[in-house]
Order: C-alpha cells, then sequence, then structure tokens
C-alpha cells in the first residue's frame, strides 16, 4: 500500500491514509483498518480536483499500480517560489494525461468516501 498522507492527531497518535488495489477495487486503509471502495471513486476524485501535471514535474516517488495500468504516485515538489515543500499525488491512467493534486485534498476526500462506506456497513 502507498501511504498518501500522515498527520498527528489532538492525542498525539499518528494517522495515515493508506492506498493499494485489492481484488479489483481501491483499498483504502484509515486508522488501521482497510475498507474497499469502487476504483471509480479515486478516478472521480482526481477528474474532479486534479489538474494535468506541469511540464518538466519529475516523477519520482513511491507508486502503487492499481489495475489495468493505473497508478497512483506520491511525488514531494518545491517550486522556486516556494519555501515549504508539499506532497501531491499522481493519477495516471492509460490514454489520458496524468492529473495532479494535493496530497491532503486527495486524502481527505477519500476518507470521507471511507466514513460513508463504513456507516452504510460496508467494510472490508
Amino acid at each position: 500500500m502507498l501511504r498518501i498522507h500522515e498527520w498527528t492527531t489532538e492525542s498525539g497518535l499518528r494517522e495515515e491514509v493508506l492506498v493499494g488495489a485489492e481484488d479489483g477495487a481501491l483499498a483504502v486503509r484509515v486508522a488501521g483498518e482497510t475498507t474497499l471502495l469502487p476504483m471509480a471513486v479515486l478516478d472521480a476524485v482526481m477528474t474532479r480536483y486534479g489538474r494535468p501535471l506541469a511540464d518538466g514535474v519529475p516523477l519520482e516517488g513511491p507508486s502503487v499500480e492499481l489495475g489495468e495500468g493505473k497508478s497512483l504516485r506520491c511525488i514531494r515538489f518545491l517550486p522556486n517560489y516556494d519555501v515549504i515543500a508539499k506532497d501531491y499525488v499522481v493519477w495516471s491512467c492509460p490514454g489520458r494525461e496524468p492529473l495532479v493534486e494535493l496530497a491532503t485534498g486527495v486524502s481527505a476526500a477519500l476518507v470521507h468516501f471511507v466514513e460513508a462506506a463504513r456507516a452504510a456497513g460496508t467494510r472490508a
């Protein structure tokens, strides 16, 4: 699984959002529990919020293969005008240009879908 975001809770515990593929579905692990979502969820999130990757941005960093030629990659980018590097995720699908978005936004959207799935009782 690929860690796309991590943070420290108010109680001082470290939480993380990890993604991977399992049986053709998107596996999202939050708070140590994995929930399976349709792969279309990630595609919808990245299509809605992602933007085309700028020319010259190196695609270096950890990645996870999600089946059918699709992959998600984490990159840390520090533009010339900034002083703090930011973490991004890059969604690559065959026949489409890669889309990039801040990892915090993508993970927040996925956590929302996980919470909805868990509330509906569709845990994996």
